[in-house]
């Protein structure tokens, strides 16, 4: 039993299903931002139907939670390409593209 009464099980249902550890200290694994990620990979595909600059935002987002992710120690992401250097470098070009067919337009359309 734990220490609130009750029972391991509902500790574990509480929590997500995620058990606690076995030796009873916190988990300190850096969080994956694996969803932003993902919402990256959305925008991507999505690039004929939305803005690019939708992209830049998602891209944006993602390269703060990996940045922030990889200094905490995370070297393994759920992501696809599973190692957080490749999923930095996708997310930059990602939004380096992006950039590029926001502006573009935007200084072809000045000139």
């Amino acid at each position: 039993m734990s220490v609130s009464g009750e029972s391991p099980r509902a500790s574990v249902l509480r929590s997500g299903g995620v058990p606690p550890p076995a030796d009873g200290t916190p988990d300190q694994a850096p969080s994956d931002p694996l969803r932003l990620c993902i919402f990256t990979t959305i925008a991507v595909l999505a690039w004929l139907l939305t803005p690019p600059l939708v992209i830049v935002w998602m891209a944006t987002l993602g390269l703060l939670g990996y940045i922030r992710a990889y200094r905490e120690g995370l070297t393994r992401s759920g992501c696809f390409l599973r190692d957080v250097r490749l999923v930095l470098l996708y997310l930059s070009l990602a939004w380096v593209v992006g950039a590029y067919f926001t502006v573009w337009p935007v200084i072809h359309w000045l000139s």
